[in-house]
């Protein structure tokens, strides 16, 4: 490997010769403020001392481990803390292949975390998850997988993907080194909690291979069967949006992942459970789930989570705890990575100001400086995808204007919809139910609200379910489709003209994926050839064609922060309340669990044959 991280046992003897000083340090870090996120405290003129990538020695005086060789930063002035740890991210999410991702968030002070593949996993299967593995092995990260756990998400009754995952993918993905480390965030949780073989098997086979179980539960806090879910092994979980719910998962012996997304802005209310109700913090994580390459750009990556944290009122090495050795002890590499202590990987960032503008000046991965002055000095090697990788857009055929018209069951009047609500900044959707005119046997789809329709693209099946939804704004005819949408991942249109719908799906399926935003003034491509996910050019392209995306959907009315991340959420059928698949809508409640709904939900009494 390129960028090598040797264990520890292969280590020792170097390291104890080198902190002894019989053996020259390669790398020192002089007289700086280290954050020791063990005990909590900030320690003036503190050195480091790294040999074969390790940290040999932490202390105030480091002169006799100095060599002619030997390559000496002076970090006075500057605060010497832990690289930065994502707990629960998905790289697909970012736009960004796993090269072009460690490219954006190196500089930013991330120098490591814990990856969910499973958005390709759905489109791709076991191939898809290992080969992003191996390409984060080219990178200089501290990447581990966590092996997806729900393809399909909800079944294959609820929506097709393109490939499917159970418990024996899942004991082979651990079979493949110590870097798939969990499986990925569970959420099938009612399947869990009502003994479903194949959830069961696979946290099953997870445990024997020594691994972790992430959570994905979105019922209440308060519902009784969050202990049911946590019997079952289930350790961490990123779905937190209130204080209870973190308080909740800490009191069952759980981590409790708060997370600040593109889209989703649940660290302001989450971190009171520790800076109002008073929690002990060790429990708790920073995490990002899912970043665009455009707010990678405009905001950061882990860096901006723990300002934003800070701003909340956690104290500085409180927020950096939660971004480096609560993430650590979580997966249970805390002996590797996450503190600044003799022994573990160096894998450092130095940073200048005040701590709580988290300003990243220098980063070293594995003992090496890849980054400084916010770019890298390092290059990474290429990664190439497979053609079938770049080709997977299967439509049996396009569709036309006539296919986004919604049969009503009757002729004129009014009928009653279920429609799906947007909530800006949030994950989860609302069910309302609104009484919509029909003319010629036609719903009259108009008001403000637009149609949205799942095409299936991984098998060829020919199926399409159209429906309606509120929140999008558009106030001109527009449309946008996209390859990327939660979780099946299969072509979603929304739009509030029909030839401007099917315009935009021959658009992706043209660019063999996607996401395309046509209107009068014309179209904005942005191209994901990799599975349909992850764009093939740099982070700065990318970053830019996200960002083209974003302001055509604002300049057609489409205000929502970060629109494009939260529209590929509405075919996510395990997230409440009321999304759409290839199959039809899906209903999730606490009351039903998961079930496929009509579009009507009653036929009006005004309404004429």
């Amino acid at each position: 490997m390129v960028f090598a991280r040797k264990p520890l046992a292969d280590c020792v003897p170097a390291l104890v010769a080198t902190a002894r000083g019989d053996m020259p340090a390669t790398l020192v870090i002089t007289g700086g403020k280290l954050v020791n996120v063990c005990s909590g405290e900030i320690l003036e003129g503190l050195s480091v001392g790294i040999q074969e990538g390790r940290i040999a020695y932490v202390g105030k005086d480091v002169s006799h481990m100095i060599g002619e060789n030997t390559k000496i930063i002076d970090a006075a002035g500057k605060y010497i803390a832990p690289g930065l740890l994502d707990g629960h991210c998905h790289i697909e999410s970012t736009q960004l292949t796993v090269t072009e991702f460690a490219r954006a968030v190196l500089p930013l002070g991330t120098t490591g975390g814990f990856f969910d593949a499973h958005e390709i996993a759905n489109v791709f299967g076991l191939k898809g998850i290992k080969l992003m593995l191996e390409e984060m092995r080219t990178t200089p990260l501290a990447a581990y997988m966590q092996v997806a756990s729900c393809v399909p998400s909800a079944g294959p009754e609820f929506e097709t993907t393109g490939a499917a995952i159970g418990p024996e993918e899942v004991a082979e993905a651990f079979t493949w080194g110590d870097d798939v480390i969990a499986l990925g965030e569970v959420m099938n949780f009612p399947g869990v909690v009502y003994g479903d073989d194949k959830m069961l098997g696979e946290i099953q086979a997870t445990l024997r291979a020594g691994g972790y179980v992430d959570g994905h539960f979105t019922w209440p806090a308060s519902d009784w069967r969050l202990p049911v879910y946590a019997a079952a092994g289930v350790t961490g979980d990123h779905e937190c949006v209130t204080a209870e719910d973190v308080i909740e998962r800490v009191r069952l012996g759980m981590y409790a992942k708060m997370r600040r997304g593109s889209a989703w802005h649940d660290v302001a209310k989450t971190i009171t459970a520790h800076t109002e109700h008073g929690l002990d913090p060790r429990r708790m994580m920073l995490v990002t789930d899912d970043r665009s390459s455009e707010s990678l750009r405009d905001e950061g990556h882990m860096d901006f989570v723990v300002r934003h944290a800070i701003a909340q009122g956690v104290k500085p090495v409180t927020a950096f705890q939660m971004a480096t050795i609560n993430t650590a002890e979580r997966f249970g590499v805390a002996r590797d990575i996450g503190s600044i202590t003799p022994g573990n990987i160096a894998d450092i960032i130095l940073l200048d100001g005040n701590l709580a503008d988290v300003n990243v000046v220098m980063t070293i991965a594995a003992g090496t400086v890849v980054a400084e002055n916010g770019a890298m000095t390092v290059s990474l090697p290429s990664f190439a995808y497979p053609q079938e990788v770049l080709a997977s857009v299967h439509l049996p055929k396009r569709p036309t204007a006539g296919d986004f018209v919604i049969k009503a069951p009757v002729e004129s009047g009014n009928v009653s919809t279920r429609v799906i609500k947007v909530l800006e900044n949030h994950v989860e959707t609302m069910e309302r139910i609104l009484s919509l005119p029909v003319l010629e046997g036609n719903l009259q789809v108009g008001g403000g609200l637009c149609k949205i329709a799942v095409l299936e693209r991984h098998k060829g099946t020919g199926n399409m379910a159209v429906g309606v939804v509120e929140g999008v704004g558009f106030h001109e005819p527009a449309a946008i489709a996209m390859t990327v949408a939660h979780d099946s991942h299969n072509v979603l249109v929304i739009g509030s003209d029909d030839e401007l719908m099917a315009k935009a799906v021959h658009a992706v399926a043209d660019a063999q994926g996607g996401v395309a935003v046509i209107t009068g003034s014309g179209t904005t491509l942005f191209p994901l050839a990799i599975a349909g996910l992850m764009s093939a050019e740099p982070f700065e392209v990318a970053a830019a064609q996200s960002a083209a995306i974003s302001k055509a959907l604002y300049d057609a009315g489409c205000t929502l922060n970060y629109a494009f991340m939260t529209l590929s959420l509405l075919a996510l059928a395990v997230i409440p309340t009321l999304r759409l698949s290839d199959k039809g809508l899906v209903r999730i409640t606490p009351e039903d669990g998961i079930q496929l709904v009509p579009l009507f939900y009653e036929e009006s009494v005004n309404a004429s044959i």
